[in-house]
């Protein structure tokens, strides 16, 4: 019997949102294949995974380039059976309208929508030829309503939130479970630990929210009875007010 593996793309920092998915797939028996653009950073998030006893590998790629996603399915798929497949790309650019480029705006909407196409097109391929699976997709506030200055951010988001609603339908009949997991705060993590330190202070205790309790809601989604799948999932901290 070959080992079922979970997929995550866009895994960055240890203390980043894409390894804390990998870490909670991990504690639970999968192979992870972390994917992103930094070789330096996966091989951090495979030692520390493999340091607790876990199983990982690190896959480059570049989700918007299709190359990248053909060539990182395919070492996937030899890892064992794909059976949990997780989106996490982002790129929160910020730009007042009227000084965003139009490459700017390309790039931004390469990274969230078109990547995000690519890999569910590949990784459901796959789920779909080993009996099913999860398909699971990082979304953010910017997925439901644009705001300035998100305008390429939010245009890349609300195309992803398509995305996932339309593969929903038409491949959860085949099994395949579709979510998107709407990221309604700030995560406390290296970004805004790095970034903005004292927002993050101000927010105060469970104002911000934190990588593990995230990553045990993408557990839950992944092993939810079919009965009752959660297509849409918004995850906010108690005292968020909007």
């Amino acid at each position: 019997m070959t080992e079922s593996v979970v997929w995550v793309a866009g895994v960055g920092a240890v203390a980043g949102l894409g390894a804390a998915l990998a870490r909670r797939f991990a504690r639970e028996g999968y192979r992870v294949a972390v994917s992103g653009r930094s070789l330096d950073k996966l091989q951090a998030v495979v030692a520390q995974i493999e340091a607790s006893g876990g199983k990982a590998n690190a896959v480059v790629a570049d989700s918007g380039v299709e190359a990248d996603v053909l060539a990182a399915i395919a070492q996937v798929n030899q890892l064992g059976t794909l059976k949990a497949a997780i989106f996490n790309v982002g790129n929160a650019v910020s730009a007042p309208a009227l000084e965003l480029s139009a490459e700017l705006f390309e790039q931004t909407w390469r990274a969230s929508t078109l990547g995000g196409f690519l890999f569910a097109r590949e990784a459901t391929r796959a789920l779909l030829a080993n009996g099913g699976g999860s398909l699971l997709f990082t979304g953010a506030t910017a997925s439901l309503r644009g705001k300035p200055p998100y305008t390429a951010f939010a245009a890349g988001k609300a195309g992803l939130r398509s995305i996932a609603q339309s593969f929903a339908r038409e491949f959860g009949p085949k099994n395949v479970h579709v979510a998107h997991v709407v990221i309604d705060g700030s995560i406390d993590g290296e970004r805004i630990k790095s970034r903005a330190p004292e927002y993050l202070a101000k927010l105060g205790e469970d104002g911000s929210l934190k990588l593990d309790d995230i990553a045990d809601a993408y557990w839950y989604l992944h092993t939810q009875p079919r009965s009752a799948w959660t297509q849409e999932l918004d995850l906010r901290p108690f005292k968020e007010p909007f």
